[in-house]
This record gives C-alpha cells, sequence and structure tokens, in this order.
C-alpha cells in the first residue's frame, strides 16, 4: 500500500498569511490567544507553527521562552523572521529535541488535523509536557455531513489527515494521560485545552 501523501505548504508560504489560508485561519488564531493561560518565563512549544503568527500574536501579550517546529523551511523561513529570538526548528511532531517535561504549555494550531500518527504526537506531547502542563489543540469544527465527506475525500486521495470532533480529540488523548478541561468554538473553529495529569 502506499504511504499517504502530506499537504504542502512551502509553495505558499511568501503569501500566506495575506491570502485565503492565512485569513481563514483567524478565527483559529483568536481562540488561542484569548484562551491560552501563560505565566512568566513559561516554556512554549508551538506544533505546526507555520509562519509563527501564534507565537508573534502571545509574545504581544505574554513573557515567555517561545518554541515553534514544522516541517516546512519555506514557512519557518517566515517564522524565524516574525519571530526573532525564538527557538525555531525543522522537526516533525511526534520526534521532537526537546526534553522530558521542558515545556508548561504545548499548541497545535490548525495543525492537528495534517499530522500522520495522532497517536505518536499524543505520546511526543505528554513526554514533552510537565505535570498539570495544558495542551491546546485548535482546529476545524465541520457539521458531521462535511466532516464525513472531507475525512473521506482525503483518505480516497492518499493525503494525511481527519478532522475529529472535540470529543474525538479528548478521547485521543485520554489513553496518554491527559484530562479534558474545557473546549470553546466559534463558527468553524474550535479550542480543545487538555491537561496532563
Amino acid at each position: 500500500m502506499k504511504d499517504k501523501k502530506n499537504f504542502k505548504f512551502d509553495k505558499r508560504a511568501e503569501k500566506y498569511d495575506e491570502g485565503f489560508e492565512g485569513k481563514k485561519s483567524e478565527k483559529f488564531y483568536e481562540l488561542v490567544t484569548q484562551n491560552v493561560e501563560i505565566e512568566t518565563g513559561m516554556n512554549v512549544l508551538d506544533v505546526g507553527c507555520g509562519t509563527g503568527t501564534i507565537l508573534y500574536r502571545l509574545s504581544q501579550k505574554y513573557d515567555f521562552n517561545g518554541y515553534g517546529i514544522d516541517v516546512e523551511e519555506e514557512m519557518l523561513k517566515q517564522a524565524k523572521e516574525k519571530c526573532s529570538g525564538t527557538d525555531i526548528r525543522l522537526c516533525s511532531c511526534n520526534d521532537t529535541p526537546f526534553d522530558n517535561g521542558q515545556f508548561d504549555v504545548i499548541i497545535a494550531c490548525m495543525a492537528y488535523h495534517h499530522f500522520p500518527d495522532k497517536d505518536d504526537f499524543s505520546k511526543e506531547a505528554a513526554r514533552l509536557l510537565k505535570q498539570g502542563g495544558l495542551l491546546y489543540i485548535a482546529d476545524p469544527k465541520l457539521p458531521l455531513p462535511i466532516r464525513k465527506v472531507l475525512n473521506t475525500a482525503l483518505e480516497i486521495h492518499k493525503v494525511n489527515g481527519m478532522v475529529y470532533t472535540a470529543d474525538e480529540v479528548a478521547e485521543n488523548f485520554a489513553g496518554y494521560g491527559f484530562e479534558r478541561v474545557y473546549d470553546k468554538s466559534d463558527a468553524y473553529a474550535q479550542l480543545i485545552c487538555l491537561k496532563k495529569k
């Protein structure tokens, strides 16, 4: 069986923020920046950081140690320009170079549905987070018929991707020591907050 393909963003990196995708991501950015809890000096990791928008916006509100990872080199170039002084690295979501318990907060904004192996990411997030650390997943919230059609199309075309409900996201992490704190939504965007027990 042929491996699934990853959805690629590198060709659109320079114009991502001003383009259709960047504008549609605004609701997700707002949900994260309005609800994430960060205290001074915390270590915060943005997984699938893209052009660095979340790290940049949070840095305007909080004083923290920012880290970002992504698999798209061109997106990371944009992130490094936008977030100078932030530790931005090229690596996958399930095999990172960071220490056990290094982070107080992990964020995955508009990235989780693209991750090829959700279980591997859950394990890695559990490894990276301190006890009591918070994990925020901001991803699409779609009605059941649309979600089924989209997920089926991604499967047929062998593209990595799967859109989940908040309940499904919480269930995906439950076996890795996470408990659901809350979820919020705005139109087509949802934010699920999980705590490492």
